[in-house]
């Protein structure tokens, strides 16, 4: 037998999943060091804002989380819309 069938075939995949995976956790981590950083910014101001002072500094970073999310898996359906309509 020849070692070379044994080797998996190199297929050009869709790599959709892939970036969407990517694009989520990078944005996850930028979205929420902004909002942890911008919250720690809020606490050291010298007139700190009502929304500052209500707001827990883990919901504010969670919701940059959650908006990086977003915006890190329309970057990836878009780059992905783009390379399909390249190949096309």
């Amino acid at each position: 037998m020849d070692r070379k069938n044994l080797r998996p075939t190199a297929n050009k995949r869709n790599p959709f999943l892939l970036y969407i995976l990517a694009c989520s956790a990078i944005g996850v981590v930028l979205g929420g060091t902004a909002s942890w950083a911008d919250s720690q910014q809020c606490w050291l101001a010298e007139n700190p804002t009502t929304e500052c002072l209500t707001k827990s500094p883990q919901l504010r970073t969670l919701e940059g989380m959650s908006t990086g999310l977003i915006a890190g898996a329309s970057a990836a359906i878009g780059a992905t819309w783009q390379m399909k309509q390249k190949d096309e």
